[in-house]
């Protein structure tokens, strides 16, 4: 099995920081010309810019929950590189709210735009990065969804629901894509060390969080990137449509 990304050119989502930092940091060690997309944190995606091995890495602005954004984005990607071979869907938002006593408004607010940013914006940059990969002989796509997506979220519908959307997209783009070259995976993991998680992880919320794993841990960023580099490697192809858990056996399922 190949690990090596030479000549290949990746669009990481979220990668200002936690999990897609991780992820272009590893590709780009693995020889790959990374596009590190960001939403508001310019600073934050140049100074990981900065850090990666190699070179030919560059930085794309979009908000995730725009479509005209993700167009444009596409589009800057292609007229660079003139190709996208990996994609992979990272960026994501976590609200925790009282469900039942925010206001209506409030929740309405809160529902629609985890559901655009978390679903609706993967699903439409997947379709254009797709259109893309058919014109250059296929690609992979790597999804990053959550345990969240198996287990529920009490404290954010919204976020366990659009995870579980992209599991089910994330197969059904692999079944309809397989004949272009084009395979669709699903990464599921549980509680893992970034900034969006921070406010979970802190006095007695931790050691209750990582007693949930027999590891009695959570997983550092690192780990879930590797993962991701093995399903966008070469000779992952006949895993297509699979849901990868990765949570420390702290959610098991059948």
């Amino acid at each position: 099995m190949e690990i090596s990304f030479n000549n290949k050119t990746v669009l990481v989502t979220g990668a200002s920081r936690g999990i897609g930092e991780a992820t272009a940091r590893l590709f780009a060690e693995s020889g790959a010309a990374v596009i590190i997309h960001y939403n508001t944190n310019r600073k934050a995606a140049e100074t990981v810019r900065e850090s990666l091995a190699g070179k030919d890495h560059t930085l794309v602005q979009a908000d995730m929950a725009v479509p005209d954004d993700l167009k444009r984005m596409t589009s800057e990607v292609i007229t660079t590189y003139g190709r996208i071979d990996i994609l992979v869907n990272n960026a994501g938002i976590y609200e925790e709210n009282d469900m039942l006593n925010m206001p209506f408004e409030a929740f309405m607010d809160y529902w629609e735009t985890s559901i655009r940013v978390n679903l609706t914006g993967p699903a439409i940059l997947s379709n254009l990065a797709a259109r893309e990969m058919v014109k250059t002989g296929g690609g992979k796509i790597v999804n990053v969804t959550s345990r969240g997506a198996f287990r529920g979220e009490p404290t954010s519908w919204a976020y366990g629901a659009s995870k579980a959307g992209l599991n089910a997209a994330g197969q059904s783009m692999a079944s309809s894509l397989a004949k272009y070259g084009i395979y669709v995976y699903t990464l599921a993991p549980g509680f893992v060390e970034t900034d969006m998680s921070e406010h979970c992880l802190t006095g007695t919320g931790r050691a209750e969080i990582e007693s949930q794993s027999p590891m009695n841990r959570i997983a550092q960023p690192e780990e879930i990137a590797q993962a991701i580099l093995f399903l966008a490697a070469t000779g992952t192809e006949y895993m297509t449509g699979c849901i990868l858990d990765m949570n420390g056996a702290s959610y098991l399922r059948n």
